[in-house]
């Protein structure tokens, strides 16, 4: 497993991140796009808190298992270990798995924009329900430290987990963990009650 070294700052204004990344004179290399996921997350999975994630990312499909180490509370810029690969088509590998017995847990869409700064990806990022964010991804930490001062984010403003982390943040009424608990995480949906404390 290979351990996933990133970090999120939160709550961004999307052209104020282009104009940061232009300035820091990383490169465009993927605009904004459509993406959709389907997450399954089986009984023994959640005993070893782990998933498995189909992503469809526009120009690939790629079938990835995250294991957490930490609780979401608990998260730090290492917590998640994960293996990847690609995979011909998003709805076959869906079917697939549904067929062997491991239905989806949630149908998620998501938009994102890719660039490179040096060795360093950043990535914006729009969910449906919260504000954009952008996540720095590289080898190391010293890597995305020193991504994230460029960029001109202070440290001490760090998010780190996944994107449920921000759901709990801006709905801490919910009575689930977040948009993996929810069936259909869609652009133009309504906020789920859950969200609200609803039962």
């Amino acid at each position: 497993m290979k351990t996933e070294i990133e970090a999120k700052f939160v709550d961004v204004d999307i052209e104020d991140v282009r104009e940061r990344l232009r300035k820091a004179g990383a490169k465009l290399k993927h605009p904004m796009r459509d993406m959709r996921r389907a997450l399954i997350e089986e009984e023994h999975h959640v005993a070893n808190n782990m998933f498995i994630r189909i992503r469809d990312e526009g120009d690939k499909v790629t079938l990835t298992l995250k294991k957490k180490t930490k609780s979401l509370e608990e998260s730090t810029i290492d917590s998640t270990y994960e293996i990847e690969t690609t995979v011909g088509d998003f709805d076959t590998t869906v079917e697939l798995f549904k067929v062997a017995g491991w239905d989806i847990t949630t149908y998620q869409e998501s938009r994102r924009e890719t660039w490179l700064l040096d060795d360093v990806e950043v990535v914006i990022d729009e969910w449906p329900w919260i504000k954009p964010y952008i996540e720095i991804e590289a080898e190391s930490e010293e890597l995305v430290r020193a991504a994230a001062a460029k960029l001109g984010y202070k440290w001490d403003s760090v998010v780190f987990g996944s994107v449920d982390v921000l759901y709990r943040r801006d709905y801490p009424d919910m009575s689930v963990r977040g948009v993996i608990d929810i069936k259909l995480v869609r652009f133009g949906d309504s906020i789920p009650l859950v969200f609200a404390g609803a039962q």
